[in-house]
């Protein structure tokens, strides 16, 4: 504690004074440090809030201007604004942001009473009240919904909003909210402000949906890769992927130019294999051929283009079938020159 807190405290009663050090010393102990609202919260859920935070964080109620006194000596001024009307001082090691959501999901559904503000729009909604036709149609048509008896019950015909946000709850809406059973409210631990590495955190900074913010980062981070690589920009993360298709793309140019690389024959000798095959495919006259290929299959006739060519074939089949028979011998001349050839390079 700095002289100048000294000096603040030294008219303090010695009970104040231990209450200030205490709260110092939970502010020095831990990282983040918020003040919360606790108003309308009973003393016993209150304490059951304090337990099921036992571990996370810890929660210190304590007069406001002692809690006053112990923020700004611990430097954190920026909180004081925050302390007004029953709040309690918070300090976790957590981040702002685990805090909250914490907190946030520890509160409960709650009556609200007469006189209470109204913390949002409170409806009614539509459907059967489950309450026997009565003066009960009454109080509700009284309050503003659209009630009637409908098939021996109280109905509410529509979604009805009796009150708005920040109004007052005047004592017959609170009595048919009780009646039907709805809780408008919320109690809980209501996080004003949290400080952590110098940094003040509004509860509006950290009302974001996580799971969105994730996918948002990680849609970005895969925009930025791809971008990288179809930039070839090497990176720790691209690297590998580029060096990977720069080896595809140099061993298929290699391929292609025939290049005879030791690392590339074995797919030069198949591809070289694979096109003697569908040469050797083609020849009908087996004997002209190596035994090993004897047995290899001619490649399927291609299928014809559509109806109208083989209407215009039919055509021309008459035309041309003189000059076919005309040409028969020379064909078969040939095609023998052809097969004795193909022998002599494979034998």
């Amino acid at each position: 504690m700095s002289a100048q807190a000294e000096r603040k405290t030294e008219n303090l009663p010695q009970w104040k004074k231990e209450e200030v050090d205490d709260l110092a010393q939970i502010i020095d102990e831990y990282e983040s440090v918020g003040v919360v609202g606790i108003a309308g919260i009973p003393s016993k859920q209150l304490q059951d809030m304090r337990r099921d935070l036992h571990g996370t964080a810890v929660l210190r109620v304590s007069r406001n201007t002692l809690q006053t006194r112990a923020l700004e000596d611990a430097g954190l001024g920026d909180l004081v604004e925050h302390i007004g009307g029953q709040v309690g001082v918070i300090a976790t090691d957590e981040n702002p942001f685990s805090l909250y959501k914490e907190l946030e999901a520890s509160k409960t559904p709650a009556p609200i009473n007469e006189g209470e503000v109204a913390p949002n729009d409170i409806v009614i909604p539509e459907g059967d009240t489950g309450v026997d036709p009565g003066p009960f149609v009454g109080e509700l048509q009284g309050i503003g919904a659209n009630a009637r008896i409908e098939e021996g019950s109280i109905q509410v015909m529509e979604d009805s909003t009796v009150l708005e946000a920040g109004e007052e709850v005047s004592a017959d809406l609170a009595n048919v909210l009780n009646e039907l059973g709805i809780e408008p409210k919320e109690v809980g631990l209501d996080l004003r402000a949290v400080i952590a590495d110098g940094v003040l955190f509004d509860p509006e900074d950290l009302d974001i949906d996580v799971e969105a913010y994730e996918s948002d980062v990680s849609t970005a981070a895969a925009r930025a890769r791809n971008l990288a690589l179809n930039a070839s920009f090497p990176t720790a993360s691209t690297a590998p992927t580029l060096i990977a298709k720069a080896t595809g793309e140099a061993k298929s140019l290699g391929l292609q130019a025939a290049i005879e690389d030791e690392d590339l024959m074995p797919d030069l000798v198949s591809k070289a294999d694979a096109q003697l095959r569908a040469l050797a495919g083609q020849i009908d006259d087996e004997e002209a051929l190596p035994d090993e290929l004897q047995d290899v299959e001619a490649p399927a006739e291609p299928a014809a283009a559509d109806d109208e060519d083989e209407s215009a074939d039919d055509q021309t089949d008459d035309q041309t079938e003189t000059e076919d028979a005309d040409t028969d011998d020379d064909d078969d001349e040939d095609d023998g020159d052809g097969a004795a050839g193909l022998g002599e390079m494979f034998g």
